[in-house]
């Protein structure tokens, strides 16, 4: 059958998408930037991409018209103050473009909308449902709380908060209970659904078979992990004051904390779980789900990492707006070092960032990502998915990959701290030489007195860089 995938891109996306052509389905993947799709080489040949945006209603228009059934993952928590209205005309745009194929069934990925009052995020979940019914198709809506597994939202913080923190201060709504799930039984709900007509033109919640507190979760965590934490919970924390802390906690950006902590005053628990029988599907408890997800870091086998979106950064673009890194009134510092070994610099390269750190330096660079955090900026604490693979679109720390190609020699980032301006970092090896380029747009008087200030670290931090990225070790 043919398969229509939005949200080819994200965190769901990338995982749907390989266990859809494994059960022999022909995929096409909808993305707003081709040069962000990185699908695996064993399957590109069984799929095909389209760049479309759902706001944008004319680019809508190249969907296939023989497409039998279609994946509704698109949404967003912190890209824009009036995402909700985004929202919703993205899937009234979504609806009309349907209407011009063959499609059976439409399968939508929501939250859990069961108390009379919600979030916004919750209640922009409940309003792209009410527009998605309205179509001449078999609507199909899973909604799912907290999902655990690597590289998902709620895994990492949880994890940044119970790694870090051997006693915590916390804010009241960690007493809001919650049904979990693994993200491996939401992909096979996902799947199982698919053209089975006792789903057709219905809502279920999914969970696993657990209810529990955020405490409890928390303390699950550090059980699992083997570790020791002690949670007090004080009334005295406003919303305010809970998305700063969990800001500055964990690795989130401040908008998508805003998002989480209104969401998490909201009890999230199933009704039922009648289509556990439908599907026969036996969802994995809350600390096997943990497990599960360490295996694939420790294996650094993570598909896909909510890091990697451009949410976790609170800013939205496109990486071709910022692949041609400009000359014109920037400030440059470009180096050269010639190469002992290609193979190891090109991996030095490709294991910059994240717990590798930046060859040089490290300290001062996590001085700047605290520096970054104060004044609302996404910090170094994102990391990186994989610790030796790199792609087009993904986060590291606080840069955003533009460009990686291994056998070019070739990674350019792009950087998502605050800055007044705009900033590039390039490596690119020519001539067995290794270049490596920082390029600063500065934005007035402010960008220039900027860069001024920081220009005297830059020739300690980048020349130190570049000789420890070349040489071989011993």
């Amino acid at each position: 059958m043919k398969i229509l995938l939005t949200g080819a891109t994200g965190y769901i996306g990338k995982r749907l998408l390989p266990v859809l052509v494994e059960a022999g389905h022909e995929v096409v993947c909808c993305v707003r930037d081709k040069q962000r799709f990185n699908p695996p080489q064993s399957i590109k040949d069984k799929i095909s991409t389209l760049e479309i945006d759902l706001l944008k209603k004319e680019t809508l228009k190249s969907i296939p018209k023989d497409i039998d059934a279609a994946y509704y993952l698109v949404h967003s928590m912190s890209s824009s103050k009036n995402y909700q209205e985004l929202e919703k005309l993205s899937a009234i745009n979504f609806r009309e473009a349907i209407k011009n194929t063959s499609t059976e069934q439409v399968i939508y990925l929501s939250g859990i909308i069961n108390e009379s009052k919600l979030s916004k995020h919750l209640m922009s979940r409940k309003e792209v449902e009410l527009e998605l019914e309205k179509g001449d198709y078999n609507l199909t809506t899973l909604r799912a709380g907290i999902i655990i597994g690597s590289g998902s939202a709620s895994f990492e913080i949880i994890r940044d908060i119970v790694e870090k923190l051997p006693v915590m201060i916390t804010p009241k709504w960690l007493n809001t209970k919650c049904q979990p799930i693994g993200v491996a039984d939401v992909i096979e709900f996902l799947l199982k659904t698919l053209f089975n007509v006792d789903t057709f033109n219905q809502n279920f919640d999914i969970g696993g078979p657990e209810v529990l507190t955020y405490k409890q979760m928390l303390l699950g965590f550090a059980k699992c992990r083997n570790l020791k934490r002690t949670i007090l919970i004080v009334p005295v924390m406003t919303p305010r004051l809970s998305s700063y802390w969990l800001y500055f906690v964990t690795s989130t950006s401040y908008k998508l904390a805003v998002s989480l902590v209104n969401s998490m005053k909201v009890e999230v628990v199933c009704r039922d779980n009648r289509l556990n029988s439908i599907l026969g599907i036996v969802p994995a408890g809350y600390e096997a789900s943990i497990e599960k997800a360490f295996n694939k870091i420790e294996n650094n086998a993570i598909v896909s990492s909510w890091k990697d979106s451009y949410s976790s950064s609170g800013i939205d673009f496109e990486v071709s707006d910022f692949i041609e890194v400009p000359t014109f009134g920037c400030f440059i510092d470009k180096r050269s070092s010639s190469i002992e070994n290609k193979e190891e610099c090109l991996s030095k390269i490709w294991s910059i960032g994240g717990e590798t750190g930046y060859y040089y330096g490290n300290a001062l660079w996590r001085v700047r990502g605290f520096l970054d955090k104060l004044v609302g900026g996404v910090g170094l604490r994102r990391g990186r998915t994989n610790v030796d693979t790199i792609n087009t679109g993904d986060s590291v720390d606080f840069w955003r990959v533009l460009y990686a190609e291994k056998t070019e020699g070739r990674l350019l980032l792009f950087a998502e701290m605050k800055l007044p301006g705009e900033a590039w970092l390039e490596f690119k090896i020519v001539d067995e030489k290794l270049e490596q380029t920082a390029t600063f747009r500065p934005l007035g008087l402010l960008g220039r007195l900027y860069w001024y200030s920081v220009l005297p670290f830059h020739g300690l931090i980048f020349r130190g860089m570049l000789r420890n990225i070349t040489k071989t070790e011993s």
